[in-house]
């Protein structure tokens, strides 16, 4: 094939196909995610959908967005959600105690009021710094 043969309308319709190629693979793998994360569906109906993506893909997709689209969109935001507020207590968690330096400040402070003696403090500041 030369370059000559290969117009501008061809190139562009090459670049079209492989375009909705990648969007068809994409749409199949979010449809298999969703139906592999759901918790409502059994095994049995989880294998079923699977198998009627695999032999009649373009229905099978369809007929599951059109049945199951707007519960999809709502386990992905709220799988999102939750993702997010796992990620907040857990950095809630590791930084928001300020570490050994929040430890030792009160165990400096309990100190200072009486609560503990000298010793107890060197012990609390040597496992805050470990």
């Amino acid at each position: 094939m030369l370059v000559a043969d290969f117009s501008f309308f061809d190139a562009f319709w090459s670049m079209f196909v492989f375009f909705i190629w990648v969007f068809w693979l994409w749409l199949l793998i979010m449809i298999w995610t969703d139906i592999f994360r759901r918790d409502d569906f059994t095994g049995w109906v989880k294998a079923l959908w699977l198998v009627f993506t695999i032999l009649v893909p373009i229905l099978g997709a369809l007929i599951y967005l059109a049945t199951q689209g707007e519960k999809m969109t709502k386990r992905g935001f709220g799988r999102a959600g939750r993702q997010r507020q796992d990620y907040a207590e857990y950095v809630q968690e590791t930084a928001g105690g300020g570490g050994g330096a929040a430890e030792i400040a009160r165990g400096k402070e309990l100190l200072d009021r009486g609560v503990i003696t000298q010793d107890e403090f060197d012990v609390l500041k040597t496992n805050a710094l470990t």
